[in-house]
């Protein structure tokens, strides 16, 4: 008896299926034009997913730039996010300075287990061979930075401890600074003059691309040394710090030991919080997640209403059909079908509409966001949380456009409705 009812079920279902098919065949523009609603909403969403993701791809990967994979940093001011007026002032009021000096005891106190860079930054114009780059990014380092995070040289080598012990005048230069002092040439071993000081050339930096439009090519690294004796001290600098290869700390106990350091060195009092800031890959990555979430539960829901339009439209036209073909739901009526048969007729015809628009509008969005990727440079991921959710979206726009005029056509009269022409 149970695989009997199996079977009938089976049956009754592709009867359905055939059914509906053999409507959508025979009005094929006007499918086509139902469809449209939902294969626009689907590939919205679709994009909209692929561009949230992307941007969630892009921002790891230029965390991964500016940390290495554990990596942290220490400064004076270090936090994600816009700051308040107040809250700055605040912290420049409260927190201390990273000094040379300051950093210099960690290294002594901290430092066979952990390895230490201190970074530094401003802008200046830069010249050489009868140009003048401006506006440069003037980046003083450590020779231990590339060991703590993705510097990339293309050509040449970083300077070296000793050249930055000694204040040697050297300098790793991005590709604008190239293309506009040396025309695109071999900047090795070439002159460039920065605040009066003339810098030779060890290394080239790999193309960068851009960020919010903001170029990421323009940067001069130099030793710290040297840019303390140009531009001062009196500012302070930011700390990275990384745990030795050798040492077997985790990045968490590598900032712990550098924290308990500097609360020694800044003399904080037990319970109060530290008065320095301190920045992880994790806490950059959580904020990001939590921007990219906020942007989620806005955007999403606003390119979905395309798909509630879909729906309207796949309704009125549910609503034609059954209208149509009064006659024929008389007959199957009198020939036995039951209400149930009708009714999943045509709500089997609804969802397949709006399923097929769902994977033409996932097809079309995934094409477009790899053509935009392609030929942009675009960061265009399409993940399978976004597809899940369009295929399931889809189907429900079908069941619930579709379960009002399926229900229509199961009540009706089969008497009336044979009377109709």
């Amino acid at each position: 008896m149970r695989q009997l009812r199996q079977v009938n079920f089976y049956y009754d279902v592709a009867t359905a299926v055939a059914l509906a098919v053999d409507s959508i065949r025979a009005h094929k523009l006007r499918s086509f034009l139902t469809l449209l609603g939902v294969i626009i909403g689907v590939a919205s969403v679709i994009l909209v997913g692929a561009a949230i993701d992307g941007l969630g791809v892009y921002a790891e990967n230029l965390t991964a730039k500016a940390f290495g994979s554990d990596s942290y940093l220490v400064a004076q001011i270090a936090s994600v996010g816009r700051l308040t007026r107040r809250q700055l002032a605040d912290k420049q009021r409260r927190n201390k300075r990273i000094r040379p000096d300051d950093i210099a005891y960690l290294r002594a106190v901290t430092g066979d287990g952990i390895m230490y860079s201190a970074y530094a930054q401003r802008f200046d114009d830069v010249k050489g061979e009868n140009q003048v780059y401006e506006g440069a990014v003037i980046l003083g380092a450590s020779s231990t930075l590339p060991d703590m995070r993705d510097i990339p040289i293309a050509e040449g080598r970083f300077f070296t401890e000793t050249e930055e012990r000694m204040r040697k005048p050297v300098a790793v230069i991005g590709v604008d600074i190239r293309d506009t002092l040396f025309a695109g040439s071999s900047p090795v071993g070439r002159t460039i003059r920065v605040s009066g000081v003339e810098f030779t050339v060890t290394g080239l930096l790999e193309r960068q691309g851009s960020s919010f439009g903001r170029s990421l090519d323009n940067p001069i690294y130099m030793p710290m040394t040297l840019y303390y004796q140009l531009y001062g001290s009196q500012k302070g600098a930011a700390v990275f710090g990384k745990a030795r290869p050798d040492s077997r700390l985790t990045m968490d106990a590598a900032l712990d030991t550098t924290r308990a350091a500097l609360r020694s060195r800044f003399h904080t009092p037990t319970g109060q919080d530290d008065n320095f800031d301190t920045l992880t890959p994790d806490s950059v990555r959580s904020f990001v997640d939590q921007i990219l979430g906020v942007i989620a539960a806005v955007v999403v829901p606003v390119t979905s209403i395309s798909l509630v339009v879909g729906g309207i439209v796949i309704m009125n036209i549910m609503l034609v059909s059954v209208t149509e073909r009064t006659r024929e739901i008389g007959i199957r009526k009198s020939l036995g079908a039951r209400r149930s048969d009708i009714m999943l007729q045509f709500l089997t015809e609804s969802v397949i509409l709006s399923l097929t628009g769902g994977i033409i509008g996932l097809a079309a969005g995934a094409l477009v966001s790899t053509g935009l990727s392609a030929l942009f440079g675009a960061t265009l991921k399409v993940t399978v949380p976004y597809v899940l959710l369009s295929i399931f979206v889809s189907s429900a726009v079908g069941i619930i456009s579709g379960w009002y005029p399926a229900r229509r056509a199961a009540r009706m009269d089969p008497v009336v409705a044979l009377r109709a022409e």
